[in-house]
C-alpha cells in the first residue's frame, strides 16, 4: 500500500474530522499526506478546521492503528477505494457527504451505477416480506443492482431474493466489512460478497455502534437511483434513508399497506409527504424512465408480466375462487373454506398445487397468503 492511501486512512480514523472537512483539506494541500505535514497555523486556514482539529491532525501518533487497519485488510481480502478511483460508484460521488474511501469486499461493477435500494422495518410483517420479495425479484429481473443495509427484516429479505434471482446486491454496513451484523447474517453476507459487495466506511474490526447507522444510510440513498420503502413504522430506521435520499434529489417510493397496520404507518406518511405510491414496478420505471436511457431489460419485464397473466388464465374456477378468497396477508385455511364454501381436504390439495406453482405461499399455523 503505498503512502498517500495510507494517510488517506489515517485522516479517515479522526473522529472529530468528516469527509466534507477531509476532501477540503484535500483541496488545499493535495494530497493526505502533505496534510499530515502541516502546521497547526496551516491546517487552520481551512474552513471548518479550529484548533481542535488542526491540532488532532499535526500531532496524530496512532500510525500503529493504521498499520493493524491495513494488515486486517490483507486477512480477511478487503479492498480499499477512495472517491477519486475509477471503480467509485459514480452515484454516490455525487452526494455532498461522499466519503472518501471506501472499504470493500467483493466487487463493485460498472453495472452498479443502475442500482436501487429497498429498505423497510426490521420487523417485517408477512405482508412486507411477500411485498418486498415480489418488488426485489421485478426489479433485480429488469436488471438493476439491489442495495440494502443487511438489516434484519426487510433489507435481509432484499437481499436474499436478489441472490435467488440471480441479481447483483450491495449491503452497506454500520460496521467494518468483516463483522455480521446482525450476526444470524453471517451466511447472507458472504452469499453477497460472491454476489456483489459489501461496503462500508468504517474500517475493518470496526465494531457495530448505534450512531453509525443512520449516517451509513445517506451511502445506501446515494449509491441508488432511487429508494423504495416497502413497509415501515412511524419511527422507521428506514424513514431516514428515504428523508436522506429527498436530500441527495434521489427519488422515492413507498408501498402502502394496511391502513390498521402500525407497519404501515411510516410508508404511508411517506406517500403524504409526496413519496411516489408503488403498486407494481412500472410505477417506479416510468418515473425513473429518464435516467435509465434504454438500460431496463424490457424483454425481462414484459416476460415477468407474462407469466403472471399466464398464470391467472390457467387457473380453473376452484383455484380462482381459493385466490379470491387470500390476499397479501396471511388468511387461515378456516377462512379460506369459510369464505369459498369447500372442504378443508379439498381446499389444501388445491393450495399445495398452487403453492408448487408460485402463486400460493403456506405461512406458520396453516395461514396462506397470495405471492403475486
Amino acid at each position: 500500500m503505498n503512502d498517500e492511501l495510507k494517510s488517506l486512512i489515517a485522516l479517515s480514523t479522526l473522529n472529530d474530522i468528516g469527509p466534507g472537512t477531509i476532501r477540503k483539506l484535500l483541496t488545499l494541500f493535495g494530497t493526505a499526506d502533505n496534510v499530515f505535514k502541516s502546521s497547526i497555523a496551516e491546517l487552520m486556514q481551512v474552513e471548518g478546521v479550529g484548533k481542535g482539529r488542526a491540532e488532532s491532525i499535526a500531532t496524530f501518533n496512532k500510525w500503529s492503528k493504521v498499520d493493524k487497519i491495513i494488515e486486517r485488510l490483507e486477512v480477511t481480502g478487503t479492498k480499499v477505494i477512495t472517491s477519486t478511483d475509477g471503480v467509485f460508484p459514480e452515484l454516490l460521488r455525487e452526494i455532498p457527504s461522499c466519503p472518501v474511501l471506501l472499504y470493500v469486499r467483493g466487487d463493485i461493477k460498472k453495472e452498479d451505477h443502475y442500482a436501487f435500494a429497498v429498505v423497510g422495518s426490521r420487523k417485517a410483517s408477512h405482508y412486507g416480506i411477500s411485498v418486498t420479495e415480489k418488488f426485489t425479484r421485478e426489479l433485480s429481473e429488469a436488471g438493476f443492482t439491489i442495495v440494502s443495509g443487511l438489516a434484519r427484516g426487510i433489507d435481509s429479505v432484499a437481499h436474499r431474493q436478489a441472490i435467488k434471482s440471480s441479481a447483483r446486491t450491495i449491503a452497506v454496513l454500520g460496521c467494518g466489512v468483516d463483522i455480521a451484523y446482525p450476526p444470524e447474517n453471517a451466511n447472507l453476507m458472504e452469499r453477497i460478497v460472491e454476489r456483489g459487495a459489501v461496503v462500508s466506511e468504517y474500517p475493518p474490526g470496526t465494531r457495530p455502534h448505534k450512531e453509525h447507522f443512520p449516517i451509513r444510510n445517506r451511502i445506501i440513498s446515494g449509491l441508488s437511483l432511487g429508494v423504495l420503502v416497502t413497509e415501515a413504522t412511524k419511527k422507521s430506521g428506514s424513514l431516514i434513508t428515504a428523508s436522506i435520499a429527498i436530500e441527495q434529489n434521489r427519488e422515492v417510493f413507498a408501498v402502502p399497506g394496511n391502513i390498521m397496520s402500525p407497519s404501515a404507518a411510516g410508508a404511508h406518511n411517506l406517500i403524504k409527504s409526496g413519496a411516489k405510491l408503488v403498486q407494481g414496478i412500472e410505477d417506479i420505471i416510468n418515473e425513473l424512465s429518464p435516467l435509465l436511457k434504454g438500460f431496463i431489460r424490457q424483454d425481462q419485464q414484459e416476460y415477468h408480466k407474462s407469466a403472471q397473466d399466464k398464470s391467472a388464465h390457467l387457473l380453473n374456477e376452484d383455484e380462482q375462487m381459493l385466490c379470491k378468497a387470500m390476499s397479501l396477508e396471511p388468511t387461515h385455511i378456516d377462512d379460506i373454506t369459510r369464505l369459498c364454501g369447500m372442504p378443508t381436504n379439498k381446499a389444501l390439495s388445491i393450495l399445495l398445487n398452487l403453492e408448487l406453482r408460485g402463486i400460493v405461499k403456506q405461512v406458520e399455523g396453516m395461514n396462506f397468503l397470495l405471492i403475486y
